[in-house]
């Protein structure tokens, strides 16, 4: 069986020693950049790799990029082989922030055509909770090749965004908090805001109160319900920068609503030309 959104502790604490599942540990915070990597250090998962979101998850900066840009596909194949990760295996991916980073990994997982990838439900605190085994030892990793399969379909860029509102035939979703969508207490992007014609979905409204992802059915309705006629093919999601808007995507997939597409630079790229427009 193949798991493609979420897994829970007790199945992953079931393939642990399963040559063919591979963890991977994505924990951060954006206010401290070496958090995650000293956290994995002190304890992880048995076998989990790390991988960090700026130097794994993410691609160089231009400044016209935002602030997370997308890595080449090649470029992030190729990390994937280094950790020993093929074709063939199934991951889990985890983190300690309700899924935004683990979610980041799945979706690039996606991109680069690997179906085969799911985030661990409740995170690294259920994990805990539940008294599994966690360790300080590093894994022993053997490099291996990882033949990518990318999926163009999976984004959009600001062109096709601009388009779409223009011709009301797409639907953008803000994974932000409702403040910083209405353009206050902004204090990661220069310009405060968000993309006329946006709906606001936070991205902490698919988790019920135990951290853990609300039901499929929960989420189908909230999602139908914002979407109003759009259909997921013509949904896009964005955040500040292409990170939090993913956990807005696994929802979606969660709820059995299939297809709908990232805008990787996400606010921070849309802001970076003062030529587009910006509602408050």
């Amino acid at each position: 069986m193949n798991f493609t959104t979420l897994v829970a502790v007790p199945e992953l604490a079931a393939h642990l020693d399963d040559a063919g599942w591979i963890v991977c540990d994505c924990r951060h915070d954006l206010a401290n950049y070496e958090a995650g990597r000293r956290a994995y250090a002190q304890s992880h998962i048995p076998g989990a790799r790390f991988f960090h979101l700026d130097e794994d998850l993410s691609g160089p900066k231009t400044g016209v990029n935002g602030r997370h840009p997308l890595p080449h596909p090649i470029t992030f194949t190729l990390r994937l082989a280094a950790l020993g990760i093929d074709n063939s295996k199934q991951i889990v991916a985890y983190d300690a922030s309700g899924g935004v980073y683990a979610s980041r990994l799945w979706w690039m997982l996606r991109w680069v055509g690997h179906t085969k990838a799911a985030v661990l439900d409740g995170g690294f605190e259920a994990w805990i909770q539940s008294a599994q085994r966690i360790t300080a030892e590093l894994p022993a990793i053997k490099a291996v090749t990882y033949n990518p399969n990318p999926n163009p379909q999976s984004t959009v860029d600001a062109t096709l965004i601009s388009s779409g509102l223009n011709s009301k035939t797409l639907c953008v979703v803000d994974a932000r908090s409702p403040e910083r969508f209405r353009g206050e207490n902004e204090t990661l992007d220069p310009v405060a805001g968000h993309i006329p014609g946006a709906v606001n979905r936070f991205f902490k409204h698919n988790l019920a109160d135990n951290g853990r992802f609300k039901p499929a059915t929960t989420l189908k309705n909230e999602f139908t319900s914002m979407l109003n006629t759009h259909v997921p093919a013509n949904v896009a999601h964005q955040c500040g920068s292409g990170v939090t808007a993913c956990h807005n995507l696994l929802a979606m997939e969660v709820a059995g609503l299939n297809g709908s597409r990232l805008y990787p630079g996400s606010w921070s790229e849309w802001v970076s030309d003062r030529k587009r427009p910006v509602a408050r």
